[in-house]
């Protein structure tokens, strides 16, 4: 077995020809990391994701560049490949080229992918991690992804179709009802989802919830059950961004003890 000790200092040292990966969290700049907002404040060239929200960029230093590189499901603005090569010729330049992402880099966020490109192309390649939409908004509407009386794991799974079309998913594994499912970008997918798992031997009536901007100002949530949430997305024309939760711990709080984002209070007697 090989141990690795890997030197580490308190700070990471930011220089030219640099590539800074950094995750911003699901919206809210008070969920920024001290780390994230260090590196972002000494950015030459910011590209930047549709999900990092305005307040953040208005954190971005007046004399950084800016490239909007941000992508919508079926409608890239720029393609992945053309992304990895923007890193890597802005860092050629001699930038310190800060990748803004919404949530965290590795995951779901082609972190990974674009860190192997800058380190092919000989360009180094700093990870600051962020605060993933699963923890964050279900935290905010007072959804604990795990709780020891109710749910022992939680699964974080991707809802964008492969390209032709299909959601190849472990439907047998996500039927524990102890365990807790969250889909990132699945509302398009949500017929499938919906009757794969109850198909897989979830029960239609567990407990469901759709989180939408989640931390942000324009935070909605829906609660419902597995069965109900198709009719919910139709009713309240819920759009993407938007996090499924699935599990009984959507309904560990009473509704009524939400009492703002983030926030729990006894109830009133």
């Amino acid at each position: 077995m090989l141990v690795m000790y890997l030197p580490h200092s308190a700070k990471q040292t930011f220089v030219s020809g640099e590539v800074a990966l950094v995750g911003t969290g699901p919206g809210d700049p008070e969920l920024l990391t001290l780390q994230a907002y260090r590196f972002i404040q000494q950015a030459d060239i910011v590209i930047y994701d549709r999900l990092v929200s305005k307040e953040i960029m208005a954190l971005v230093p007046e004399s950084a560049e800016r490239i909007y590189v941000g992508k919508k499901q079926a409608e890239h603005r720029v393609p992945q490949e053309g992304i990895n090569q923007l890193l890597v010729d802005h860092a050629k330049l001699a930038k310190k080229v800060v990748r803004l992402k919404g949530g965290d880099p590795f995951v779901f966020g082609r972190g990974g992918e674009e860190a192997q490109y800058a380190l092919a192309n000989n360009v180094a390649c700093h990870i600051v991690p962020g605060m993933t939409a699963a923890s964050a908004c279900t935290s905010y509407v007072g959804i604990p992804l795990t709780h020891r009386q109710v749910a022992q794991s939680c699964t974080f799974i991707t809802g964008h179709v492969k390209g032709c079309g299909e959601l190849d998913l472990p439907w047998q594994a996500l039927k524990d009802e102890k365990q807790t499912v969250v889909f990132y970008m699945g509302v398009k997918s949500l017929p499938v989802i919906t009757q794969q798992l109850i198909k897989a031997g979830r029960s239609s009536n567990t407990p469901a919830a759709l989180i939408h901007k989640g931390t942000t100002p324009d935070q909605k949530v829906y609660r419902g059950c597995l069965e109900s949430l198709e009719e919910i997305v139709e009713k309240y024309q819920v759009k993407p961004p938007t996090l499924i939760v699935i599990g009984d711990v959507v309904n560990t709080f009473d509704e009524k003890q939400l009492s703002g984002i983030g926030y729990l209070a006894p109830t009133k007697k």
